[in-house]
């Protein structure tokens, strides 16, 4: 009996190849380290699109103000054609679709500490994260003691996509 993940499981599903890479953490110089302070100490603008009824949007974007982002919220008559926009491809749709000053886009549910983490290094060819679908104690989505892993997908300007990060217990989001 082999172990796949949930998020392993997920990926597979939406058709998306697993890669799964040892990351190697190289260190930063101190002007490095201090431009990456002091980025982080920044305000990151946040454009989010969302329908004007949806509670959890709402929840989502309290939780990104809450951890360094300031959202304008824009109410679109037609949401699908903001992400046909910014490239978001149907099956890593969610709720809601946040846009940074840079252009990156942030469909769902992805917890503001894994956007601060995209902005600081984005990756080569990349047009944001995805969490598909709103699972259940995600940013946003806490419903009490539940909760369900769930992928963080990196999304690529090519229409590819890939496991950018597994959240598999509630506390790794914050």
């Amino acid at each position: 009996m082999s172990f796949v993940s949930t998020t392993t499981k997920t990926l597979l599903l939406l058709g998306a190849p697993v890669f799964l890479a040892a990351c190697s953490e190289s260190s930063a110089t101190d002007s490095n380290a201090t431009a990456h302070a002091a980025k982080a100490a920044e305000v990151v603008e946040l454009d989010v699109y969302k329908s004007p009824t949806c509670g959890c949007c709402t929840s989502w974007i309290e939780h990104a103000d809450k951890h360094g982002f300031a959202s304008t919220v824009h109410h679109p008559d037609d949401l699908n054609a903001v992400k046909d926009q910014y490239g978001v491809a149907a099956r890593l749709r969610s709720c809601h679709t946040a846009v940074s000053e840079a252009g990156y886009v942030f469909e769902g549910h992805v917890p503001a500490k894994l956007v601060t983490q995209f902005l600081n290094n984005p990756p080569a060819g990349a047009i944001g994260l995805s969490v598909p679908g709103m699972p259940a104690g995600s940013p946003g989505m806490e419903m009490g003691d539940r909760f369900d892993p769930y992928p963080v997908v990196l999304m690529n300007k090519d229409g590819t996509f890939s496991l950018y990060q597994e959240i598999n217990e509630q506390e790794e989001q914050y």
